[in-house]
């Protein structure tokens, strides 16, 4: 009875958190391009003053302020990668005004330290007194004061100007601004500064601090970007399409779950529930790990349920051909899901193997095809394999399970020891 309750509160506790939540994780998903259509430029980046360097750091800094100006724009989740030493590729889905886009992306970052200018008002800092390129590159950092609270240390290349500003302003704030927008409460001036080098100190959180000092630091690596490629990408599935597949997904997997049932009768109904909780993981684990839904991903996705699905023939076959050769219904599980492991386990393990070498060596959409087949594989071992089993085995200790019929196989068919 304790097993057949435990059973039972395990089927009812899961079904109710998938049909609870379902609707808001689909939503939950983010398309790509491939299916959403957008925009994506390429660009090409140079240093802006002349004899500058361009270096790993700037880009990927550069990078991150691409990022976060599309995501001002409203835009969903922009994807911008580097590509080799000097390239920047932006993909950004569900655009509707272009020439928006390109003129927000191409500026280069600009940072500037400014005060409160004669007859500005109260918050409002018009006057720049620095500029990033006053500040020596990658010297922005995060410290902690003698309270243990964050704080960043930075360094000016011009120390006679540094401290005639200190000078000029001490007791006044020295407001920080990317590309005209504050960030922050502006910090005090406390101390004339001669030295060239001064810390940044408020109620900043770690978080908070890093993010500052990296902004610093991409104010202090001014990239030149160069638009060398851009298209619209139309949705290779639009939105009809995009319904159809899914509907053709859904049609699909309703024959597969009748034909488990259909053919092994009460395991395949468990079986059925591995998958149905197989596929609510893969969409749960696409909405925490925040992955993008392309194309490719649909076909990783549609070969891992294939694999799942045959998964749960094989177990299910290797039980009724114990069941054949004479075996107790206890003895036939046992001995049927031990076989089967293996049998899956090595399909599963080389399976993981090759779309381990395709991450490690392909590219763009091949990537993502791998990671998402092996987040599949890994799903479909703990809710088609262990899951799976561990119900089957409940069912049939709890006495719920007794005949052979009960998993398709006729009395006639069974072979006497």
């Amino acid at each position: 009875m304790k097993r057949l309750l435990s059973f039972i509160i395990t089927v009812l506790v899961l079904t109710g958190v998938m049909a609870f939540t379902t609707p808001g994780l689909l939503d939950k998903v983010r398309l790509g391009l491939d299916l959403k259509g957008g925009f994506e430029i390429l660009y090409q980046a140079s240093p802006m003053d002349t004899g500058g360097e361009l270096t790993r750091a700037s880009l990927q800094q550069t990078a991150k302020s691409l990022e976060k100006r599309a995501n001002a724009l409203g835009t969903s989740e922009p994807e911008v990668t580097t590509e080799g030493t000097d390239r920047i590729r932006l993909k950004i889905a569900g655009v509707t005004d272009e020439a928006e886009v390109r003129e927000k992306m191409k500026e280069p970052a600009v940072l500037t330290f400014r005060s409160a200018a004669e007859g500005d008002a109260e918050g409002v800092y018009s006057k720049i007194e620095l500029v990033g390129s006053d500040f020596v590159e990658n010297a922005a950092e995060v410290q902690r004061n003698n309270l243990n609270q964050p704080e960043i240390s930075i360094s000016i290349k011009d120390k006679d100007k540094f401290a005639e500003i200190t000078e000029r302003l001490l007791g006044q704030p020295l407001a920080i601004y990317l590309d005209d927008q504050l960030l922050g409460n502006p910090p005090v001036v406390r101390a004339v500064l001669t030295d060239g080098k001064a810390s940044i100190s408020g109620n900043y959180t770690l978080d908070e601090a890093r993010e500052l000092a990296d902004t610093i630091n991409l104010g202090a690596l001014p990239l030149k970007l160069t638009e060398k490629y851009s298209q619209s990408v139309g949705a290779t599935l639009g939105k009809q399409s995009l319904e159809q597949t899914i509907r053709a997904g859904l049609v699909g997997s309703l024959i597969i779950l009748i034909f488990m049932i259909g053919m092994y009768r009460l395991p395949g109904v468990l079986a059925s529930f591995a998958l149905i909780l197989h596929t609510w993981l893969l969409i749960l684990v696409f909405v925490i790990a925040d992955f993008t839904l392309t194309l490719p991903g649909i076909a990783a996705f549609i070969l891992g349920i294939g694999m799942a699905v045959d998964a749960n023939i094989i177990t299910n076959e290797r039980i009724r051909e114990e069941m054949r050769s004479g075996k107790s219904i206890m003895s036939s599980v046992k001995a049927g899901n031990k076989t089967s492991f293996r049998t899956v386990m090595d399909a599963n393990v080389t399976t993981i193997i090759v779309a381990a070498v395709m991450f490690a060596f392909g590219t763009g959409a091949v990537k993502g095809f791998a990671l998402i087949l092996i987040v599949e594989i890994v799903l479909s071992i703990v809710t088609n394999l262990y899951f799976a089993h561990w119900l089957l085995s409940v069912l049939v200790k709890a006495g719920a399970l007794k005949k052979p019929k009960q998993f398709g196989v006729k009395e006639s068919d069974i072979r006497a020891l």
